[in-house]
């Protein structure tokens, strides 16, 4: 019995060793990375904690190229869309993990006023800027600084590129902690006045990427209020809505699936969810925004940020045309976004938290996406 006890023993220990020592096999190789694009070089980056936690990312858009983090049983997957060479991110969505600037989501017909001078934006997404538009930050290739298990991405952008007033400097820095957070922090100044909105625009799926839809995620979302839209334009009317017991309301966990196809207006305009969440917490205070649970997999991921909203986005407009690292086409609903940010088309809505930064100030932002199971 004592015998059989130590064979028992001995087993145990070999199988837990050998899960430590799991191997991610990527599929893809940092020369997938390298190229030069405008005159810089491009690189792939690996980060990987003492979990076994491997994010890797390139300084094409400051992006996330990948995510493996260990499901319930210990199996490591990627649970970040995305793509395997700098080739594909060139030909593919531009957002797709990247840092959008200078002004994420959307700015009402293109255009906003400073002190009197009006700022033209180039027209991607109706009548809207989208994104700062189809070529901002997430098409440049970012400077870089490695320190330990942290990636700092720079980017110095100039007075009137994308229409945006003011020489910018802006950092992204990514670090990867042993409690499995990837945290995020952002950090911009300007010598002229100009609104700013930055944010990670990372699709998720916790299944795995390529691996289904995103409806049976449980989602919540730390939001009684909403910033609602009126048409398909997708523009908030300026309004600040609760939407406690509505098809909106995530306060209470709830599958993406459960109520995405309802008659609520706003879901048909945005043929799911595209919205902008009013965080319930303090100004500029590092808090709890949102969660998402995948129950086939375990796989739980938190969001914390400073920022006063979030932007739940279903993957309604992914089409099939981009093939991702698992060689399968992102359809509709195969991923989800959690950006956090400041409300869309904030510069035309006085009402809206202040997106204006001054010559002198530093905007400081940060972002923790924090991956654990249940």
């Amino acid at each position: 019995m004592k015998n059989l006890s130590l064979l028992l023993l001995i087993l145990l220990v070999v199988s837990c060793t050998n899960k430590q020592k799991q191997e991610i096999t990527m599929p893809y190789t940092k020369a997938d990375f390298e190229s030069v694009i405008d005159g810089k070089a491009t690189h792939l980056f690996t980060l990987k904690n003492n979990s076994g936690m491997l994010v890797s990312l390139t300084n094409y858009g400051a992006k996330i190229v990948s995510i493996y983090t260990p499901d319930k049983n210990g199996q490591f997957a990627d649970v970040l869309l995305g793509f395997k060479s700098i080739e594909d991110y060139q030909n593919y969505g531009a957002s797709h993990g990247a840092v959008v600037g200078p002004f994420a989501n959307r700015i009402a017909n293109a255009t906003f006023t400073i002190d009197g001078g009006t700022y033209n934006f180039p027209v991607n997404n109706g009548e809207a800027c989208l994104h700062s538009g189809p070529d901002s930050w997430y098409r440049k290739v970012w400077d870089y600084t490695e320190s330990g298990n942290s990636v700092v991405f720079s980017l110095a952008s100039a007075d009137g590129e994308f229409g945006f007033p003011g020489n910018k400097k802006v950092q992204a820095t990514y670090t990867l902690t042993d409690e499995n957070e990837l945290k995020i922090d952002y950090s911009v100044t300007t010598d002229k006045a100009c609104h700013f909105n930055l944010t990670n625009h990372s699709y998720f799926n916790l299944r795995g990427e390529g691996n289904g839809d995103i409806l049976d995620h449980i989602v919540t979302i730390n939001a009684d209020k909403s910033t609602p839209v009126a048409s398909s334009a997708m523009i908030p009317t300026g309004e600040i809505v609760d939407i406690r017991g509505t098809d909106l309301d995530f306060t209470s966990p709830h599958a993406i699936g459960d109520r995405i196809d309802n008659d609520h207006p706003m879901l048909q305009y945005g043929i799911g969810y595209d919205f902008n969440y009013v965080i319930n917490k303090a100004e500029n205070k590092l808090d709890f925004a949102a969660s998402a649970y995948e129950p086939e997999s375990g796989r739980f991921m938190e969001v914390k940020t400073t920022e006063p909203g979030i932007q739940l986005y279903t993957g309604n407009h992914l089409k099939g045309t981009e093939i991702g690292k698992a060689g399968r086409p992102y359809t509709k609903r195969t991923g989800f976004c959690l950006e956090t940010q400041h409300f869309p088309n904030s510069p035309n809505q006085p009402n809206f938290p202040s997106t204006l930064l001054l010559p002198g100030e530093t905007l400081n932002s940060t972002t923790i996406y924090k991956f654990s199971v249940k």
